[in-house]
C-alpha cells in the first residue's frame, strides 16, 4: 500500500497524472525485486542454462495464452480496445514455435508448470471476466518490458545456450514493431487516454504491483523447481542400482526432477 500512496502523492508533481508514469512508480520496487530473483540474475550474468530456459518458455506459454485470450476477448472493452495490438505484440505463436524446437512435435503433452504459474493463470481469467480494464496492468507489465529487453535478452540467450542459430529465439522477437521506441511511445499514449474514475486508477495501480509479484513467484517457483531437478539427477547419478522404470537419460531425469519439484511446491513448501 505504501507503493500507492507515493505513486498518487506526487501526482502533481515529478511523476505526473499518466497512467503509465503512475504505474512506473507504483511499481518501482516490485521491478527491483524482480530483476533481483536468482533467474534474473542468471540472465543478466549471461549465465541462462537451457533447464532454465525450457522450464521459463512453459510457463510463458501459459501466462500469455490466458493474457491474449482474455484481451481477444475483452478487445472492444473501452479500457482494452486502445492497448488492443495482437498483430505487433501476440506472443502466443511465437511461443510454440520455441516450445516445437526444444521439445518436440508433442510438446504440448511436456509442458510443466509450477504453481505460481497457475495462480497467475486465474488471475487474469478472473480480471477478464469481472474487471477486463485490469488486464491493461498486466499487458503493460509484459509486453512493453518484454519489448523492452527482448533484442538484448535474446542475444544473451543465443550465447549463454551456444546456439549456431535463432531456432527456439522467437519469443525475443518482435517483427510487426520496426522501432520498439517509437511502438512503445504510442502504446504509453494509448494507455493513458482510456478514461478511468479514480477508484478504477487506484485498482489499477495495485494490480500494475500484483503482476510484478506473479512474475517474482513465478521466477522463484522456476527456480525451485530446478533445484529439486538438479538434486535428484545428482541422486541418480550415485545410485548404482538402476532399473528400466526410471532410464537414466538426461531428458528422463530432468521430467522425474520436475515431477518431484511440482509435488513439492503443491504441498505448500514454497513460502509465499
Amino acid at each position: 500500500m505504501e507503493t500507492m500512496k507515493s505513486a498518487r502523492k506526487n501526482d502533481a508533481g515529478e511523476v505526473g497524472s499518466d497512467l503509465s508514469e503512475q504505474i512506473k512508480a507504483a511499481t518501482k520496487d516490485s521491478h527491483v525485486r524482480a530483476e533481483n530473483t536468482q533467474l534474473m540474475l542468471s540472465y543478466q550474468k549471461g549465465q541462462i542454462t537451457l533447464p532454465q530456459y525450457k522450464v521459463l518458455l512453459c510457463s510463458l506459454y501459459e501466462i500469455y495464452m490466458a493474457l491474449e485470450e482474455e484481451m481477444d476477448r475483452n478487445s472492444s472493452h473501452p479500457a482494452v480496445a486502445p492497448i488492443y495490438f495482437p498483430q505487433e505484440l501476440a506472443r502466443v505463436e511465437s511461443l510454440e514455435r520455441d516450445l516445437e524446437h526444444f521439445f518436440g512435435k508433442d510438446w504440448r503433452k511436456r509442458v510443466i508448470v509450477p504453481a505460481a504459474t497457475h495462480r497467475y493463470q486465474q488471475r487474469l481469467r478472473k480480471i477478464g471476466k469481472e474487471s477486463p480494464e485490469l488486464l491493461v496492468a498486466h499487458a503493460y507489465t509484459r509486453y512493453l518490458g518484454d519489448l523492452s529487453g527482448g533484442q538484448v535478452l535474446g542475444k544473451i540467450t543465443q550465447k549463454s545456450l551456444g546456439l549456431s542459430s535463432k531456432d527456439g529465439l522467437a519469443f525475443f522477437s518482435f517483427p510487426g514493431v520496426t522501432s520498439p521506441n517509437r511502438f512503445k511511445q504510442l502504446y504509453r499514449s494509448r494507455m493513458n487516454s482510456i478514461e478511468l474514475t479514480e477508484q478504477q486508477k487506484a485498482a489499477m495501480l495495485e494490480e500494475a504491483v500484483a503482476a510484478f509479484e506473479h512474475n517474482i513467484q513465478v521466477f522463484d517457483d522456476l527456480q525451485k523447481m530446478l533445484s529439486v531437478t538438479t538434486e535428484t539427477v545428482h541422486q541418480s547419478e550415485g545410485n548404482a542400482v538402476k532399473t528400466s522404470m526410471f532410464p537414466s537419460s538426461p531428458i528422463m531425469q530432468i521430467t522425474v526432477g520436475l515431477c518431484v519439484a511440482l509435488t513439492t511446491i503443491g504441498m505448500g513448501l514454497y513460502a509465499l
